[in-house]
């Protein structure tokens, strides 16, 4: 049996670093549109202190944690850049929905405000915006992804 055909703990291991590495790229350029849109304390909220830089780390963790497993399951298209966009555009919306629209008010409404239970699935202008921070920061984890990917092969 080829290598190929049973991924190792290791070749897993590099998967999800390089994920990490490329979600942490993704994160930086969110976290910068975070910023401007005002969002980064919320984020710190999250574990109950209420500020932008720390709203930056906890986003930064949350990055590398989502890009590790977004290396893990895009492995198979890394080598092709049109697919690895098009599932990182897809990974950018269901994390949209999975953090902004269902966990994030989830959590706020134990760490911050219990009125954020409330806030489930719920569609207003900034969760319009988040969506498109989500949709940029699949689409640069995805392209980072990409490089690395092609980077280790030559």
């Amino acid at each position: 049996m080829s290598a190929l055909a049973h991924p190792t703990t290791s070749g897993l291991m590099s998967r999800a670093g390089s994920g990490a590495v490329a979600g942490i790229v993704g994160g930086i350029v969110f976290g910068i549109l975070m910023a401007i849109m005002g969002m980064l304390p919320m984020v710190g909220m999250l574990i109950g202190v209420d500020n932008a830089f720390v709203g930056f780390l906890v986003h930064l963790v949350n990055s590398a944690l989502i890009g590790a497993l977004f290396g893990v399951l895009a492995y198979g298209i890394a080598d092709r850049l049109g697919p690895m966009l098009g599932a990182g555009m897809v990974y950018g919306v269901i994390w949209w929905v999975l953090g902004a629209l269902v966990l994030m008010p989830l959590w706020l409404s134990v760490t911050a405000d219990p009125m954020m239970r409330d806030m489930v699935f719920v569609i207003e202008r900034d969760q319009w915006l988040s969506l498109m921070g989500h949709v940029i920061f699949g689409l640069i984890t995805a392209a980072v992804l990409y490089g690395l990917r092609r980077r280790a092969r030559s």
